[in-house]
């Protein structure tokens, strides 16, 4: 573990919704995305296709951060979508639902789509994979969509994800793309607490040289 400080500055912060502000009303008291005057801002025209996939799509919401931060073209996050389900990132269900974000189908269609490399990591504490963070890397890592209320109890680990753009020798920190003020974006939680959510993996992004 590194005792020294390193943190990325402005990583731009999205959510998996339209607009931060709105985060709240969502998640808490069931408000309708579509209310949201900014809901076809990621490129989605369906009211039926977004309400169904932007509750889902976290980790492409991490990973427009990653590659807006490092100035790499991509298309709106709609048309990422597409992309991401023709790699098999995503996969539908027969009963209606959707298994994914899958580590290794994602880790290959962003080296090949974007020049990242990206390693799949299990089993690895939290620590460990905040670590791996350095001047050219950035951390993809599964929680508990509880994460956003640090200072409850929660019930499980994993299920969602967060991108983790520092560190130092006591905690992380990052942007939830569910996450609500105040740990929505640059939020700090010590490695003791975010282990409680954390689900031992994760994703590291790397920007090709």
């Amino acid at each position: 573990m590194h005792d020294t400080e390193l943190r990325h500055a402005g990583v731009p912060y999205y959510t998996q919704w339209g607009s931060p502000e709105w985060v709240r009303a969502i998640v808490e008291d069931g408000a309708d995305p579509c209310a949201d005057p900014a809901w076809m801002r990621s490129g989605f025209v369906d009211p039926e296709r977004y309400r169904f996939w932007a509750k889902r799509l976290c980790g492409l919401t991490c990973l427009e951060s990653a590659l807006d931060f490092w100035r790499i073209a991509h298309a709106p996050r709609a048309a990422l979508l597409d992309d991401a389900l023709r790699h098999d990132v995503y996969r539908m269900r027969d009963d209606g639902g959707v298994d994914g974000l899958i580590y290794r189908p994602f880790a290959n269609w962003v080296a090949a789509d974007f020049g990242l490399q990206a390693d799949v990591l299990t089993d690895i504490a939290i620590e460990d994979i905040a670590a791996r963070i350095d001047s050219e890397t950035l951390v993809i890592v599964s929680v508990s969509p509880e994460v956003r209320y640090p200072d409850r109890e929660n019930s499980r680990r994993g299920g969602h994800l967060i991108l983790l753009h520092g560190r130092d020798r006591d905690g992380v920190w990052f942007h939830n793309p569910s996450g609500v003020a105040p740990y929505q974006q640059d939020a700090y939680l010590p490695f003791d607490v975010m282990a409680r959510f954390y689900a031992s993996r994760g994703i590291v992004l790397t920007r090709a040289e």
